[in-house]
């Protein structure tokens, strides 16, 4: 791309492009940007000059993004987003969590500890927007490398690439039963013999994986009669009677098993994950992430 090119290339089009793919739609993406469908219209169709192609096919019902259209959309993100953590940086030196952060949390730990991390954060930085997302630790593992959130809150070990970790906790893992069952509740030897009373969440959960090598039971998920994408739906199937389970100790803690007539027992010392907020290591929010990680720390170990 040659530099007079670059020089006529502006973040205001590239803003506007990625509220068209977002909204699908002139005016809706418009609004959203707080300027009229001409302007933005304008602008796009300044953009596919600078380019010398077309970024999006429109028609008066529609519009479809071309193949290049998803490409240069795509690269604009990374752009904005650059941008966002320069300025975000720059103003991480002058004042400690002021602005946005976006952290993503695994299913197995949001339930449990987001209540007490947002109201703790939010208390002692006033001027931070923490913004949550639930997701699976290998999709905000990609979405950290991908640079769409600023820190994953999960559980290790965990393959999330080339991270700092601020490490929050030990959260003991349990198996979890009805007392009338046939296995000693604790004796993971008992599963050993038959894996198919183990109930166990769906592949993805990282805790799965964690509780199933910690038992060494890394075969038993094909044996599995129910693969459930929830705690909660787990936990119900074991009151009805119908196998056991894993659980978090954090689970236990924050009263998963309440109303049930299930009970647990941890599986041996020492089998436990550990909770951890992890981060690009060249973010240019470091300081602001280990500022976060101890607030983190402090609010859920009290």
């Amino acid at each position: 791309m040659s530099k007079s090119i670059i020089q006529r290339l502006t973040l205001r089009q590239l803003t506007y492009l990625l509220a068209l793919q977002e909204h699908q739609h002139f005016g809706r993406a418009a609004a959203a940007c707080a300027v009229t469908q001409s302007t933005l219209s304008s602008a796009l169709a300044e953009l596919e000059l600078i380019l010398e192609t077309q970024l999006v096919e429109r028609s008066k019902r529609s519009l479809r993004f071309t193949a290049v259209g998803l490409v240069v959309a795509a690269h604009a993100r990374d752009v904005i987003r650059s941008v966002e953590d320069l300025c975000e940086g720059l103003q991480s030196e002058r004042e400690a969590l002021v602005g946005t952060l976006r952290m993503a949390a695994i299913p197995t730990i949001a339930p449990f500890l987001l209540p007490r991390i947002v109201t703790a954060v939010g208390a002692r930085w006033p001027r931070l927007r923490l913004f949550v997302r639930e997701m699976l630790t290998s999709g905000a593992c990609e979405a950290l490398q991908r640079n769409t959130v600023d820190c994953v809150l999960l559980a290790l070990p965990a393959e999330c690439g080339d991270v700092a970790i601020c490490e929050i906790m030990a959260d003991q893992l349990l198996v979890a039963a009805r007392p009338r069952e046939g296995a000693a509740l604790g004796e993971v030897s008992e599963l050993t013999a038959d894996p198919s009373r183990l109930l166990l969440l769906d592949e993805g959960h990282c805790l799965r994986d964690q509780a199933l090598a910690a038992c060494n039971l890394s075969n038993a998920s094909s044996e599995s009669p129910l693969i459930a994408s929830t705690l909660q739906t787990l936990v119900q199937m074991v009151d009805a009677g119908l196998g056991v389970t894993f659980v978090p100790q954090m689970a236990v803690a924050a009263g998963i098993l309440h109303g049930t007539r299930v009970t647990s027992r941890a599986i041996r010392p020492g089998v436990e994950r550990r909770i951890a907020l992890v981060w690009r290591k060249r973010s240019p929010r470091a300081s602001d992430l280990q500022l976060l990680g101890a607030t983190i720390r402090a609010a859920v170990i009290t």
